[in-house]
């Protein structure tokens, strides 16, 4: 595994009365994590573009965002549009051709590119896509709500992504999101993730530097 370790707090467990007072608190970490969910692809609601637009005037950090919404390829523009670096969309969430699509509108707007897959999703379903990836995301919990707890099972596909990528892409990175903790993050790292999302584990901590810090020590077992 070439790449270095990123971690990416979650701004769904900020509190966003003051989320840009919290933003700031992890500007240790590489990448910024933005769930959007549209309460139908997954069943919660949270943010949209606006909010997208005022966290990039907040900050430099590398923001991640992950769109958990049906046919992303309507709303891949304006999320790149509002200074996303990265967007990331479920292969659940549409035909292959509106995937490939969303794909397509990311590449014109100059935005890295990344495919996620809920747990019910083989590792095989990357394959199509994968040469292009700059991350995959392997959920390790259902999607749409936070502080669900880690799917150990979910490790056999982290795994087997691992292999695709150091075979076909190894630039790509790969990605876990879903119940991240000093507990949980050790086997993931071990069955070959570099990036790491964490909300709770980082915004449910009073010193979120020091939960970043125990995050990274976690991974080679400190």
């Amino acid at each position: 595994m070439s790449q270095p370790i990123a971690l990416a707090p979650s701004i769904l467990s900020a509190d966003f009365c003051r989320l840009g007072e919290d933003i700031a608190a992890v500007k240790d970490a590489e990448w910024l994590h933005v769930d959007v969910m549209d309460g139908r692809f997954v069943p919660n609601l949270t943010i949209g573009v606006p909010v997208v637009q005022s966290i990039r005037k907040h900050t430099e950090m590398f923001l991640d965002v992950h769109l958990m919404i049906e046919k992303p390829v309507d709303m891949a523009a304006a999320f790149a549009k509002a200074g996303a670096d990265q967007l990331t969309v479920h292969l659940e969430s549409d035909m292959p051709h509106g995937i490939r699509a969303a794909l397509d509108v990311m590449t014109a707007h100059g935005v890295k590119k990344g495919v996620a897959l809920r747990p019910i999703t083989k590792a095989e379903a990357i394959l199509p896509y994968l040469p292009e990836l700059d991350v995959v995301v392997v959920m390790t919990v259902e999607p749409g709500f936070g502080g669900q707890k880690f799917m150990e099972d979910q490790l056999d596909t982290i795994r087997t992504v691992r292999k695709y990528i150091d075979q076909i892409n190894p630039a790509c990175r790969l990605e876990v999101d879903g119940g991240i903790a000093t507990d949980t993050i050790a086997a993931a790292y071990q069955a070959g993730a570099d990036t790491f999302v964490a909300g709770s584990a980082v915004f449910g901590k009073p010193d979120r530097a020091a939960a970043i810090a125990a995050l990274r020590g976690a991974c080679h077992g400190k």
